[in-house]
């Protein structure tokens, strides 16, 4: 009976749950994408120096991590293989994009820090 009664409950507070992370990642993509814009007009009109790929692409993973949180806790209320699969898919998809995203952050990182010497260097 409380096996009953835990099921009942997981199924009905985890769609909650799923859709607040779900939301999380979509407002830290949509802040993550108005920051970069707003630095790239400074970039472009003020001739700023920020690095617009990595900020922008660690908004990205950021986000793609509560994503990947939904779609694991998904997996609770899977009924049927078909839906197994879909999920599975969506989760090998998420995951290759959350890792070109790491190599993009990877790639980006060392050419500001390289930057930032040269710059150091030249003022000296």
């Amino acid at each position: 009976m409380d096996n009953n009664i835990l099921k009942g409950f997981i199924e009905q507070v985890l769609p909650y749950i799923i859709s607040v992370l779900e939301i999380m990642g979509i407002l830290i993509v949509i802040w993550s994408a108005c920051k970069a814009f707003l630095q790239y007009i400074q970039n472009t009109f003020f001739k700023k120096n920020y690095d617009l790929q990595f900020l922008f692409a660690t908004g990205l993973a950021t986000a793609l991590e509560f994503k990947m949180a939904a779609e694991i806790l998904k997996t609770v209320l899977v009924r049927d293989i078909k839906e197994l699969i879909m999920l599975g898919a969506v989760i090998i998809l998420r995951a290759l994009v959350t890792i070109l995203l790491r190599f993009e952050i990877r790639g980006s990182k060392p050419k500001k820090i390289n930057e930032e010497n040269k710059s150091n260097a030249e003022s000296k």
